[in-house]
């Protein structure tokens, strides 16, 4: 089928019926309509930028930054700066990563007392940071250890617990299959696969297939994540895996349009591209929220997603120096609001 993004003459011609992308999911007790998921990212995921996709619509499921459960047993101030957040983002996700099988099940009832609709284990993350600490993909070379933990947290909580994964260490170890059978077996209600190892990073392109595998292996929800870059991309991944719904990490902060955009695909085979005016409201909210929750780091924050948000906008390199020598969040505002409205407010010139 291919995917839209690598070749899209020959994916459009061949793209699936949008109108056949499933409607709603059901992890638990917990119904997630649209069935799209904004994948779980390390210093993109707090609560401003969760809120803010949901504001701008089409996102059925919103998942916290991966939290070290060693850190928010030991430490209040991981709650506040990683698990905090508003009722309007139900449903909502918290997503931890660790490898003790009883400190995760402590930091689960925690997730599940302060009021999350579903938990989730990281078996994904590819830093070494993280790896060298038996975290995130690193225990993917010891299932029996995932299984402890498996049972460990679905004894200790009511809500639904979920895993997010990758395929296997390298294409030499693929474990995906086993391990989503491992879970179904040990009671969680979902899986996640994005289809890399964690050799590849986030480099080389995410082979479907194994999500199809997993999913003719579970009769649990099975949450396709991996390339997804459009509407069609979405459309496609499902068609060709069979998945459940589709999770979407790094094209949310360079396109935070693209729930919204996969939702009016689905229902009208069309969808809106972002006009200049657009971005530009996009940009100062995004910004205004930040300012206004008063977060650590909000300065860096507005600079790091400068780039993303200012990406094939006509002059965004400009535009880009002055965010970066700004030297306060207020003042970057300024230089996104100057920037934009001599730009919106130019008289057209006529062309002869």
């Amino acid at each position: 089928m291919g995917k839209f993004w690598e070749n899209p003459e020959v994916a459009r011609n061949r793209a699936p019926d949008p109108a056949a992308f499933p409607k709603s999911f059901t992890i638990g007790n917990v119904r997630i309509s649209p069935p799209t998921v904004l994948a779980p990212m390390a210093g993109v995921t707090d609560t401003v930028f969760r809120r803010f996709i949901k504001n701008l619509g089409g996102c059925g499921l919103i998942m916290t930054e991966f939290t070290s459960a060693d850190g928010l047993l030991r430490d209040k101030r991981v709650r506040g700066r990683y698990l905090h957040f508003y009722e309007d983002e139900h449903p909502i996700s918290a997503q931890l990563f660790g490898s003790s099988p009883a400190v995760l099940a402590d930091a689960a009832r925690l997730v599940e007392d302060f009021g999350f609709d579903l938990v989730d284990l990281n078996l994904g993350c590819p830093a070494k940071k993280v790896v060298k600490c038996n975290g995130g993909s690193g225990l993917l070379r010891d299932l029996p250890l995932i299984r402890q933990i498996f049972e460990s947290v679905r004894a200790a909580v009511k809500i639904p617990f979920t895993v997010k994964f990758r395929a296997g260490w390298n294409d030499d170890e693929i474990v995906c299959v086993d391990l989503a059978r491992m879970a179904e077996d040990c009671g969680l209600g979902a899986v996640a696969l994005h289809a890399r190892t964690r050799e590849q990073g986030y480099s080389g392109n995410a082979n479907w297939d194994w999500i199809s595998s997993v999913k003719q292996a579970v009769k649990i929800p099975v949450i396709g994540n991996g390339d997804v870059r459009t509407p069609e991309d979405a459309c496609a991944i499902v068609a060709e895996t069979g998945c459940d719904a589709v999770m979407i990490g790094r094209m949310a902060p360079s396109n935070p349009w693209i729930f919204r955009q996969i939702r009016q695909y689905t229902v009208a085979s069309r969808y809106d591209e972002p006009a200049e005016a657009d971005r530009y409201q996009m940009i100062r909210k995004y910004f205004q929220m930040l300012l206004e929750e008063e977060m650590p780091g909000t300065e860096g924050k507005m600079k790091q997603f400068a780039s993303w948000f200012t990406h094939g906008v006509p002059g965004g390199a400009a535009l880009r120096k002055a965010i970066y020598e700004a030297k306060s969040g207020p003042e970057i505002l300024i230089q996104v609001e100057d920037f934009f409205e001599s730009k919106l407010s130019a008289p057209a010139v006529e062309l002869i």
